[in-house]
């Protein structure tokens, strides 16, 4: 049974208490330790099927012992009942679609499932104030944490995502909701949304007062289900190892496939694929990690100059990069050649990339070679939310899923604030 601790070496807490804390009281973020179990001995996969029951059977394991499995099964059930399809695009190389969930992101598979879990648990239904998710977005976190939660008695969301930084239509996937969903425009980078965040919790008087909870992947609730959907791939797979290319920015979800592979998934290992902001390759290139104000791309959900997750892998490795580097592969990928690769992978096979699948499949073509056996990209967002760089890249237009066509004509509302921990509090205190 795992117990949650901080990476900075602080107290353990339960997975109650570490799912509505978010942040470890020393600042830290909360990490399973000891790190869960697929299983002793040989792991064998259960036969192909839906997400959904791939996603349930990786849950009951990995929450083993913390809550029980029944009860494990009904929400995963409840929060993940989209497809997450394996499509091969070209031999041995396989996308998988990680944008057919309500916000057409892969942040449902972790913002819908935490929703679900902290509505369960959450045992305060006599507090006269609700619970404020803040979360601090670059683009895609936003919509899903605001889908997540929209309508739930109890919660209020308040979204905080840069002002220039984000697209027309991921914009509005926070703006147009209303109800208890607040989205917040700040004056800044997502750097500066996020710590503002980081801020907000680590003050007593805001915290307390307005009973924070995060829902970006420092909150452990929405980083483990992120491991569903790499078990999912090794399941459609058969149990065959493959090499993992990951879009990384705030790195949530390769921490989360790292716990995958360290709890006993079998892998080829992982390539971090990033944009111009490239901390991380760099780091597992010189051992080195040296954070940077954001630069602003076309693949926006990750331009993360300060990434918080990295914390959390160093701890996965004792702090030892070259125990990291037989892992996981490093490589950037500028807006250039993104716009490129969208164009090329279209006229070659009729795919269509977004801007993050396309600087991790222009990664893997680039260290073509690498480990034996099926390579497989993460496809994070869906494409007709990017229509600026893909529609010019694949010199067409790209047809809108229906979520997204719906909030096109309807009225936003959202606020301005500058980049303080002062603006911050005012609007919370008046919101």
């Amino acid at each position: 049974m795992s117990t949650y601790t901080s990476t900075r070496g602080g107290g353990s807490a339960s997975l109650n208490e570490a799912l509505f804390r978010g942040l470890a009281p020393d600042g830290g973020l909360f990490v399973p330790d000891p790190l869960p179990s697929l299983g002793s001995g040989g792991l064998s996969p259960p036969p192909p099927g839906d997400f959904v029951e791939s996603a349930a059977w990786s849950a009951e394991r990995l929450l083993a012992g913390q809550v029980d499995g029944a009860f494990v099964r009904r929400i995963t059930r409840s929060a993940l009942s989209f497809p997450v399809p394996l499509v091969e695009v070209e031999a041995g190389v396989h996308v998988l679609e990680l944008h057919h969930g309500p916000s057409h992101a892969f942040k449902d598979v972790g913002a819908r499932f935490m929703a679900n879990l902290m509505s369960e648990l959450d045992d305060s239904e006599a507090a006269s104030t609700p619970r404020t998710v803040l979360v601090a977005t670059s683009g895609d976190t936003g919509g899903a944490v605001a889908s997540a939660f929209h309508g739930l008695e109890r919660y209020r969301v308040v979204t905080l995502f840069p002002r220039e930084g984000i697209s027309n239509r991921q914009r509005r996937q926070m703006s147009t909701l209303g109800g208890n969903v607040a989205a917040v425009a700040v004056a800044g980078t997502f750097d500066d949304c996020q710590r503002l965040a980081k801020l907000a919790f680590s003050q007593p008087r805001i915290r307390m007062r307005h009973r924070l909870t995060s829902a970006n992947s420092i909150n452990v609730g929405r980083l483990l289900p992120q491991t569903f959907y790499y078990l999912h791939a090794w399941i459609l797979l058969g149990g065959a190892p493959a090499r993992f290319v990951v879009p990384s920015g705030n790195l949530g979800s390769l921490c989360a496939g790292l716990i995958a592979s360290l709890a006993g998934m079998p892998s080829l290992g992982f390539l971090a694929a990033s944009n111009a902001n490239d901390v991380f390759p760099k780091y597992l290139t010189t051992g080195s990690f040296h954070p940077h104000a954001s630069l602003t791309t076309t693949s926006n959900a990750m331009d993360v100059g300060a990434p918080s997750n990295f914390e959390r892998i160093q701890w996965l490795f004792r702090d030892d990069p070259g125990a990291l580097q037989r892992t996981v592969r490093g490589m950037s990928i500028s807006d250039e050649e993104t716009a490129q690769c969208i164009g090329d992978v279209y006229h070659r096979t009729g795919y269509v990339l977004d801007p993050h699948a396309a600087v991790a499949y222009r990664a893997q073509e680039q260290q073509h070679g690498v480990g034996d056996g099926p390579t497989v990209v993460l496809a994070t967002a869906h494409p007709a939310k990017f229509p600026d760089v893909v529609e010019k890249a694949i010199g067409r237009a790209v047809e809108l899923p229906e979520g997204l066509a719906a909030i096109m004509n309807v009225e936003e509302h959202f606020t301005h604030i500058d980049p303080t921990i002062d603006a911050l509090k005012a609007f919370l205190d008046d919101s």
